[in-house]
C-alpha cells in the first residue's frame, strides 16, 4: 500500500530529526577561515577566538579563527534573530591552557525565553560537534601543539533566566564523550527525557580557573576577547555543579 506524505510533512519530521537525533560532524560542510593569525601560533602567545555559525538552508558551518570575535560573521537580522553562534578564546591561566566556549540561551527579545530550555537542550547536543568542528578547523595548531587536546573546555550558557545561566565543565578537549550528555533518540519526548537525564550530577570536580588579580606572566590574555557579561559568581557555579543556580545576568552583543 502506497502511503501519500505531503512535503510540510516530510520537513516537519526533518526537523524532529535534526532536534533529537544524533548530532555528526561533516568535515566536508566545514569552511575555515583565518583572519589576522598564523595557523600554528601557539595561543599562549598570540589570541587566538573561534566564531562558529551555520546555516539553516545549506547545513553548513562556517568557522573563523581569528584575534578578536569575527563580528561581521554575526551580522544580519537573521543571525540576531537566531542567535545559535558559537564563540569560544583559548586562555592561559596560572600557566594551564584552558578553551572557553559561551552561547546564548536566551535574553534580547521574548522570543528566545519562550524557547530557553529547547535552546539549551540544542547546545548541549551539538557542542561535541562544535568541538570536533574546531579541532579539524584548527588542524594545523593542533598537529603543532598536540598538548593543546589536554586542555579542559568550559562552556558559558548566557541567559536571562537564572536556571540556564550557568557555566559547565566538558572535560578535555580530546575527550569524546564531553559533557557526558545522553544521545536522545527523535521522539516527541526527547526534551522530557533529556531533561531527567541532565538532573543525575555535576558535570566534573574541577574548579573553574580563575586568573591572577596582578600582573604576571602566567595568564594571557589578560581580560577576556568575548564581548558578553561575565558575571559568573564562582561560588555559584561550584553549586551549579550541585544543582544550585547562579545569579542572572543579561547578554548584549554590542
Amino acid at each position: 500500500m502506497w502511503v501519500r506524505v505531503k512535503d510540510r510533512d516530510i520537513k516537519r519530521i526533518g526537523v524532529v530529526a535534526r532536534i533529537f537525533g544524533p548530532a555528526i560532524f561533516e568535515a566536508s560542510k566545514l569552511k575555515v577561515l583565518f583572519l589576522g593569525v598564523e595557523e600554528d601560533k601557539h595561543p599562549a602567545k598570540l589570541p587566538r577566538t573561534y566564531t562558529l555559525t551555520h546555516s539553516d538552508i545549506t547545513a553548513k558551518l562556517t568557522l573563523a579563527i581569528s584575534q578578536t570575535i569575527n563580528r561581521a560573521q554575526l551580522q544580519g537580522w537573521y543571525n540576531r534573530l537566531q542567535r545559535d553562534e558559537v564563540v569560544a578564546e583559548w586562555k592561559k591561566v596560572k600557566g594551564k591552557m584552558s578553551l572557553h566556549v559561551h552561547c546564548h540561551i536566551s535574553g534580547g527579545h521574548f522570543l528566545l525565553d519562550l524557547i530557553a530550555k529547547l535552546r539549551y537542550y540544542i547546545f548541549c547536543k551539538e557542542l561535541p560537534v562544535v568541538l570536533k568542528a574546531v579541532v579539524h578547523g584548527d588542524g594545523n595548531l593542533f598537529s603543532k601543539h598536540p598538548e593543546l587536546e589536554d586542555a579542559l573546555v568550559w562552556v558559558y550558557f548566557h541567559s536571562n533566566l537564572p536556571q540556564f545561566n550557568r557555566v559547565e565543565c566538558w572535560g578535555r578537549l580530546k575527550d569524546d564523550d564531553q559533557g557526558a550528555h545522553k544521545t536522545v533518540e527523535a521522539s516527541g519526548e526527547g526534551l522530557a527525557e533529556w531533561s531527567t537525564v541532565k538532573e543525575e550530577g555535576p558535570k566534573s570536580h574541577w574548579g573553574r580557573p580563575m586568573p591572577c588579580q596582578t600582573d604576571c606572566d602566567c595568564c594571557f590574555p589578560p581580560s577576556s576577547l568575548i564581548p558578553w557579561p561575565h558575571d559568573f559568581e564562582e561560588d555559584n557555579i561550584q553549586q551549579n555543579m550541585q544543582h544550585d543556580t547562579p545569579q542572572s545576568s543579561s547578554l548584549h552583543v554590542n
